[in-house]
Parts: C-alpha cells; sequence; structure tokens
C-alpha cells in the first residue's frame, strides 16, 4: 500500500475526503436549486424540462455527474467510517460532563443525520434514475423533451412526501451548518479574520439554499389544492 493510499485510509485522509466531496455537493446543490426553482414559472414545467434535457444531453454535465456520484459515495463511505470510529473511541459516555466533551448537538447527531439524508439520496437517486434510464417518459407535445417537469408535479401532490421532503430539508441544512464550517476547518483554512465570515457563510447558506429546495414542494402543493 502505497503511502498516498495509507494517508487517505487514516482519519486525517477520511476528513479530507469529506471535506473535499462536502464542498463539491455544495457547489452542485446551488445549481441543482436554480434548475428546480423554474418548476415555479408557471409554464407548465416547459423550462424545468428544458434545462434537464439540455443537462441530460451536456456531455460535461454527464462527466459532472459521474464525479457527483462518486463524491455522494466517498462522503457516505467516509462519514459512516468516522461516525464509528469515533462511536468505538468513545464506549462510555462522560460521567460528567467537561468542556472538551461538549460538543454542539449538530456535531453529536452528524451520523443520525446522515442517516436522513441518505434515506432521501436513495428515494431521490431511484426516481432519477428510474425516469431517466428504466420508464418511458412522455415528450412535451411536438418535441423530443421529456416531461419530467409532470412527474415532479404528482409527487409534490401527496402531503406525506412534501412533509417528508421538508423534514429532509430541515436535516440537511444542520448537516450543511455544520459541515460547511468543518470543511474550512480540515483544509487549514482557519484565521482570527476569516473564521467568523465563513461561519456566517456557511449558516446563511445552510439555512436559505435548504429553505428554497423546501420552498417548491410546498409552494406547488399549495397551487395543487388551491385549484
Amino acid at each position: 500500500m502505497s503511502w498516498f493510499t495509507k494517508a487517505l485510509s487514516g482519519s486525517v485522509g477520511k476528513k479530507l475526503v469529506m471535506s473535499l466531496t462536502g464542498l463539491f455537493l455544495i457547489l452542485f446543490l446551488i445549481e441543482h436549486l436554480i434548475g428546480n426553482f423554474m418548476l415555479l414559472k408557471g409554464d407548465g414545467g416547459v423550462a424545468f424540462n428544458e434545462f434537464a434535457h439540455f443537462m441530460k444531453h451536456n456531455p460535461v454535465i454527464l462527466v459532472g455527474e459521474i464525479v457527483m456520484f462518486i463524491g455522494i459515495l466517498l462522503h457516505v463511505i467516509d462519514g459512516l467510517a468516522l461516525e464509528r470510529k469515533n462511536r468505538s473511541a468513545r464506549p462510555i459516555g462522560y460521567a460528567t460532563p467537561n468542556k472538551s466533551a461538549v460538543t454542539s448537538w449538530t456535531s453529536k447527531y452528524m451520523g443520525p443525520f446522515g442517516i436522513i439524508i441518505l434515506i432521501f439520496l436513495a428515494i431521490h437517486l431511484y426516481d432519477f434514475f428510474r425516469y431517466k434510464y428504466f420508464s418511458p417518459v412522455d415528450n412535451m407535445p411536438g418535441t423530443d423533451i421529456s416531461d419530467l417537469a409532470s412527474l415532479v408535479y404528482i409527487k409534490f401532490q401527496s402531503l406525506v412526501y412534501v412533509v417528508f421532503y421538508v423534514i429532509a430539508m430541515i436535516v440537511i441544512g444542520f448537516h450543511l451548518n455544520h459541515g460547511f464550517q468543518s470543511a474550512f476547518q480540515t483544509l487549514g483554512l482557519n484565521h482570527a479574520k476569516y473564521t467568523p465570515a465563513i461561519k456566517f457563510i456557511g449558516s446563511l447558506y445552510a439555512i436559505l439554499v435548504p429553505l428554497g429546495y423546501a420552498l417548491i414542494p410546498v409552494i406547488i402543493y399549495i397551487q395543487n389544492i388551491s385549484n
């Protein structure tokens, strides 16, 4: 085993991989949110379908999807490995909490939060692959563009799914808030001058991006029951 492989397999290496893949996924979430907002344009999903069609047939995007899935896989694997190691390192809880033992509750529950997010991603990716590669999807009239928007609108007619989606976004928000700051810390980008700004940007991102995602199914559901 090379020194590089050994380095990545250690705790520091796993945290480094978690940080880099996490930052990559943070950028992806912004791009994905922009596309999802097109569902609210009131054009029957035309803009969203055209965006999805472009994403599906652009070779650069296709390569990006492969990188994204690899990133998700590495992020999940290393996250679970670190969670298991952290738990085994402290099999017995502290009798009296001390300052070094007390961490933020978001940090403490990053593992369970990660499991909830993993379940959400499994459902989300199942739908993605099913409609993209296996189940036929009707095209928009007079075009060769798949009408994926209609499938999303139907999905968001279910109150159960909308509630689950919103809960998942809340959990993702807490996960992002801790992960954003931890990523910069792991990469050694801490500085008394810049750390407060990084924390502020991280907290703002962790609120606005999940909120944007959560609003989309809620708005679509309300519009549907109002019609």
